[in-house]
């Protein structure tokens, strides 16, 4: 089951309404080409129907993923347990210092934000998840093991 915040929910279902609505552009766009005469090779045409087929990839990949999808403001959850949405303070254990990360449903790819964005289905995502303040977590990376003393919930 795939959990996303009510923010990640918005910003779903509006790319989903962008690219349904972006439908009858690409629609005209083949058609105008298709206009121009011999398909085999009319490069304007095959671009056209290449977009239209990644974007209808990309509609029924959000449908399918907001329909199967738990918005985590349903879910009862402890607060004072590390879930989807929460933005915690880590210690690095290995040098002290001390960072804030946001567990995501899916990242958005915001790097001005105060806090670090981290996917719940990634290596620290999952080490964090229904973690508690003042416990240590263990995190599994490329590089070899971190571990994070949970100093709060933000």
């Amino acid at each position: 089951m795939d959990f996303l915040t009510p923010e990640d929910k918005k910003r779903l279902d509006d790319q989903l309404a962008q690219l349904i609505a972006n439908r009858p552009v690409i629609i005209q766009r083949i058609a105008e080409a298709r206009a121009m005469g011999d398909l085999k090779e009319n490069a304007e045409y095959h671009a056209a129907r290449d977009e239209q087929g990644l974007q209808e990839a990309e509609i029924r990949r959000l449908t399918e993923r907001l329909k199967n999808a738990s918005i985590t403001g349903d879910v009862d959850m402890p607060e004072d347990m590390v879930f989807i949405g929460s933005i915690v303070r880590l210690k690095d254990l290995s040098d002290d210092t001390d960072d804030l990360y946001k567990l995501m449903g899916e990242t958005t790819g915001n790097f001005d934000a105060d806090e670090i964005e981290v996917s719940a289905n990634s290596p620290m995502g999952e080490a964090l998840i229904k973690s508690r303040v003042g416990e240590t977590v263990r995190v599994d990376l490329p590089r070899g093991t971190k571990r994070f003393e949970v100093l709060e919930i933000l």
